[in-house]
């Protein structure tokens, strides 16, 4: 059976699906799957070993090339390729028009989420089939039933990720690290830099770690340095590709976050993680709570530093 899953951005959202696939992978081995995401999100798609092919699509480039007659032929592209490809079904796990549309193009029968339970309901009118998924539950839960009652059969069990790390950094010196991922979508869901700084250095003096600082824009570089300049053992992270990335991750010793895709991408590859909620509700987005990972805060709410060394100090495998 030939399947195409929709699930195009955000990084977080695709983390979020492969515990779906994992277990979708578990019923029916033999399924050949592929996943149709936005450019940027490919390496997410990929680095789970039950996919098969990463095919993609630039939502966001297209738009704002609408008059440029490249963008066209790249859709008109795409739309070909849907097609050829000649799936048995389609699975929109977004229940977005963004990507409803292009499910639509692969011109097979498409499933997705019903009116009231599609984050935009306009989208279900794309679909041939449609079902109900309580919008209260987590993003995987949700998930993992959507996936389940499309394919017959119920989810069980804790969620799987059914991803590896890759390799640790060459530019990593030797040694325990604690990833910060202190950069986030808006200002407020950022944590005071003073409390990274004070977490840093509690994880230096106490727990003899370097702390690591990633970024993905200058004006999160530009923090980045800052924050390392008042820290004791730290480094600034070099650009990374996503793949790189989950390597930083997998082999840390620790990895602290706020709200943002890269918090989920460490959840996935069961590193010990706290995970810093101020304006959004962990009961919805947060991490999946193990014996290695944590959700603190809500929404208002700011963790204090003492609670993070705590919630990580109770973690299994925290020395």
């Amino acid at each position: 059976m030939n399947v195409l899953i929709v699930r195009t951005s955000s990084m977080g959202d695709l983390i979020h699906t492969w515990p779906a696939i994992t277990e979708l992978k578990t019923h029916y081995p033999n399924i050949r799957l592929s996943w149709l995401t936005e450019e940027s999100f490919a390496d997410i798609a990929r680095l789970h070993p039950q996919v098969d092919e990463v095919l993609t699509l630039s939502w966001r480039s297209w738009r704002r090339r609408l008059w440029q007659p490249a963008a066209w032929r790249e859709l008109k592209a795409l739309k070909q390729k849907l097609r050829d490809a000649r799936f048995d079904l389609v699975l929109d796990s977004q229940g977005l028009l963004k990507s409803a549309i292009p499910a639509r193009w692969a011109r097979a029968p498409l499933a997705g989420l019903g009116w009231s339970s599609a984050r935009e309901a306009l989208a279900s009118l794309f679909y041939d089939k449609k079902h109900k998924v309580s919008r209260k539950l987590s993003a995987i839960a949700r998930n993992r039933q959507l996936f389940g009652l499309s394919f017959g059969y119920a989810p069980e069990g804790q969620p799987r990720f059914g991803v590896r790390p890759g390799e640790r950094p060459s530019w990593m010196l030797s040694g325990r690290y604690a990833v910060l991922l202190h950069a986030t979508s808006r200002a407020s869901k950022e944590w005071p830099e003073a409390r990274w700084v004070a977490l840093g250095t509690a994880l230096s003096a106490h727990h003899d770690m370097v702390t690591v600082l990633p970024w993905g824009s200058d004006k999160e570089k530009a923090r980045a340095e800052r924050l390392a300049a008042q820290l004791p053992a730290a480094v600034v992270a070099p650009k990374m590709s996503l793949g790189e990335a989950a390597g930083l991750l997998g082999h840390a010793s620790a990895v602290i976050g706020v709200d943002t895709g890269l918090v989920h991408l460490a959840n996935a590859l069961n590193v010990p993680v706290a995970a810093i909620y101020t304006d959004t509700d962990p009961q919805q987005t947060g991490v999946v709570e193990t014996p290695w990972a944590t959700n603190l805060g809500n929404i208002g709410q700011c963790p204090t530093v003492d609670e993070v060394l705590a919630a990580l100090q109770s973690r299994r495998d925290w020395t």
